[in-house]
């Protein structure tokens, strides 16, 4: 199964409601390239007329953790994923319609490709920076994903 904007947006809608709910869509996804907007509205504002961090926040996981689940999902592998670490850095108050692309999707092949021949965790940092509609850089995240093979379900025996 291929990975396509309408199958990330109904993911969305059904397992990260509060993204959906605050106006996040995936726009874009290949191999390499996973691109999200979000439009500065009421329901995802802060105190100071712009975007809340929190809902940037989403908008750039999206991208990074789209891209990741593509490469497992074309490894044929049970991989799980989580985020261990992020780092956020803002430039600019996020108005009108923000834009966040990652496009570090062939470090996440190495990483998985990593995992499944050694059979260990790995981890890699993925980037994805926000533009607005001048194309102006509002804000930068990288976050640090880790994937690991799942246990195929083999268990030692417990013989007391």
């Amino acid at each position: 199964m291929v990975l396509t904007t309408r199958k990330l947006n109904t993911f969305l809608f059904f397992k990260l409601p509060s993204a959906f709910i605050c106006g996040v869509r995936v726009k874009e996804i290949n191999d390499v390239v996973c691109k999200a907007t979000v439009k500065h509205r009421w329901i995802n504002q802060n105190p100071f007329n712009s975007m809340y961090f929190a809902v940037q926040a989403m908008a750039a996981e999206l991208t990074t953790g789209a891209l990741v689940m593509n490469q497992i999902q074309q490894s044929g592998q049970k991989i799980s994923m989580l985020v261990a670490n992020n780092k956020c850095s803002f430039s600019k108050k996020a108005t009108g319609r923000i834009t966040f692309i990652c496009n570090e999707g062939h470090l996440i092949k190495e990483g998985i490709n990593r995992a499944i021949q050694t059979g260990e965790g790995q981890t890699f940092w993925l980037k994805s920076i926000g533009y607005n509609q001048e194309n102006l850089q509002v804000s930068e995240m990288d976050f640090e994903w880790t994937v690991k093979v799942k246990n195929k379900g083999i268990r030692p025996l417990n013989i007391a």
